[in-house]
């Protein structure tokens, strides 16, 4: 889809854009959301903490004018896409708003990516530049660059290690050389700002177009109505800023008040969760039920400090009553939950501190419409099961080379989630499950068919299956069960075996958490597996 295209795919005053009083000029850059603060005198205010050390809005603004001047001396053309393979820190917004500011957009991707996707994500994207963190800099070699149109990796976050391929240039002596101030783009509130990935359902991911105005969207719909941020707040965000859900709760969110941002490179083990809470006293907390369960069960969650925390968020997954419960009675906050989408860019529907139901997903946050459809797109009636649909003006035009997709998903101004709901008597939403077979772990989006084609591959699996179970506490999570080839024991060392295995050839967040082993897997008639006996084993 051409840039043409998109601009003919948006709708300009729909009615949630009218209900929360949102407007732009038709000349905006997302990059003001940042670069505004100099204008409101924060410029000595701290935009980031991290362990890096702090910045202010002077210092970002400065070392994003850099990168998108430093980019701009690649002789890109406008709408350029720049990869984006980097930690949380404050490298990463830099990179953001430079791109954004210079008028390319910037490809939103993890760190835990293997080779095969890196390379999926260069020739999807035709992204010219890589922007990368130095100690992956090895990955970056001949075969993810096979087939693309990248020209030029940068490691703009630490050296690049030993083991790096020639064509890595060094960041700190590329992008410091240029120019401190750089005057924005003369972008359409309608042009292409970024893009992130969803997650794929055949190993294929989705790139998920969000325009200039998608950001200020969302902080004048969520934040506004349901943070209520103040200038004064610090935001922790424990999932990534690769992640939609992360991506508001770091970036958008705290930078369009003034607010600080806490950014936290690594993997989120409990300790080092609770030691960055006491480091930097955030006011404002967002996790996912699979983290703070892991907080509540770690030892040092009953010696956990976190009284200067206002409001705790949850989104992505259902939220337990015992996890809320243990929660409340040990910090005396409530968690609020919300529900969101990559391409809706966050959350649309939300509980409130005042108005809340435990394990609902809320009510509709003000600028989103919601709609619950039988199979065959007409309406449900309240109290009865149906498919959400969602729309407001954050909503993706489009799947990036994927009409099939888009003509699914996005239809004519709504977004058909797949997601089963049940309107209550008070306007609150509960989730019921997918229409498709598509379960969420950890936040993220899984495929139990490609997991099972994967196992499947493993020299000692005769064959499997894989389903999607339900936690005690209500999080799903994703069970293999395997018939080992004949000679094979059904032991420890197999188990991880073939959980390292799914994480090395997919994602880390798709391996199965439980592995049960049978002699055979049950069959139907004709001989294929059967699914609904499978049943008995979640």
């Amino acid at each position: 889809m051409s840039q043409r295209d998109i601009l003919d795919c948006v709708t300009d005053d729909s009615p949630g854009s009218r209900a929360i009083g949102f407007s732009l000029p038709d000349d905006y850059n997302a990059g003001e959301i940042l670069f505004r603060n100099l204008e409101r005198g924060r410029g000595d205010k701290v935009a980031v903490y991290s362990s890096q050390g702090n910045v202010t809005y002077a210092e970002l603004c400065r070392r994003a004018c850099r990168i998108g001047n430093a980019l701009q001396s690649l002789g890109l053309a406008r709408g350029d896409r720049v990869m984006l393979f980097l930690d949380d820190t404050p490298a990463y917004p830099a990179a953001i708003f430079g791109a954004i500011r210079a008028g390319f957009v910037p490809v939103l991707t993890g760190t835990v990516s293997p080779k095969d996707l890196i390379r999926f994500y260069l020739q999807d994207s035709g992204a010219r530049v890589a922007l990368i963190e130095g100690k992956y800099a090895a990955l970056f070699d001949d075969q993810s660059l096979a087939d693309t149109r990248t020209e030029t990796i940068v490691a703009v976050n630490g050296a690049a290690d030993p083991s790096a391929p020639a064509k890595v240039i060094d960041g700190d002596n590329w992008w410091l050389q240029h120019a401190d101030t750089l005057k924005a783009a003369d972008t359409n509130k309608n042009d292409m700002a970024f893009w992130m990935y969803s997650s794929g359902s055949t190993g294929r991911p989705k790139g998920v177009v969000h325009l200039q105005h998608d950001m200020a969207y969302t902080a004048a719909s969520y934040a506004a109505h349901v943070l209520r941020l103040r200038e004064d707040d610090i935001c922790f965000s424990v999932p990534k800023i690769f992640f939609a859900y992360g991506f508001g709760n770091s970036i958008t969110f705290p930078f369009s008040v003034g607010a600080g941002a806490v950014l936290f490179e690594g993997r989120p083990a409990a300790s080092a969760v609770f030691e960055c809470v006491k480091a930097f006293r955030p006011t404002v907390f967002f996790g996912l039920p699979t983290l703070y369960t892991a907080l509540i069960n770690d030892a040092g969650f009953k010696h956990s400090d976190f009284s200067s925390v206002r409001l705790c968020v949850s989104a992505a997954e259902v939220l337990s009553a015992e996890v809320f419960n243990a929660w409340k009675a040990r910090h005396g906050r409530e968690i609020v939950e919300g529900l969101g989408s990559t391409e809706v860019l966050h959350i649309y529907l939300s509980n409130t501190q005042e108005k809340k139901k435990l394990g609902g997903a809320g009510k509709p946050v003000p600028g989103y419409e919601i709609k619950l459809t039988d199979r065959d797109g007409h309406p449900v009636a309240r109290g009865q099961e149906g498919i959400l649909w969602v729309r407001g003006d954050s909503n993706t035009p489009c799947y990036w080379n994927r009409p099939d997709k888009t003509a699914e998903t996005m239809r004519d101004g709504w977004i058909w989630t797949g997601d089963r709901f049940v309107e209550d008597e008070d306007g609150f939403f509960f989730f019921r499950g997918r229409a498709d077979d598509l379960i969420k772990v950890s936040g993220q989006w899984v495929y139990p068919l490609e997991i099972e084609l994967c196992l499947n591959e493993h020299p000692k699996v005769r064959e499997c299956a894989v389903l999607a179970v339900e936690l005690k506490d209500r999080r799903m999570t994703v069970k293999a069960v395997v018939a080992l080839k004949s000679g094979i024991s059904p032991d420890e060392t197999t188990t991880k075996e073939l959980q390292t295995f799914v994480k090395t050839r997919l994602l880390p967040h798709k391996y199965p958490r439980i592995v049960e082993y049978v002699d055979d897997l049950p069959k139907t008639g004709t001989g294929k597996i059967d699914r609904q006996q499978l049943l008995k084993y979640t």
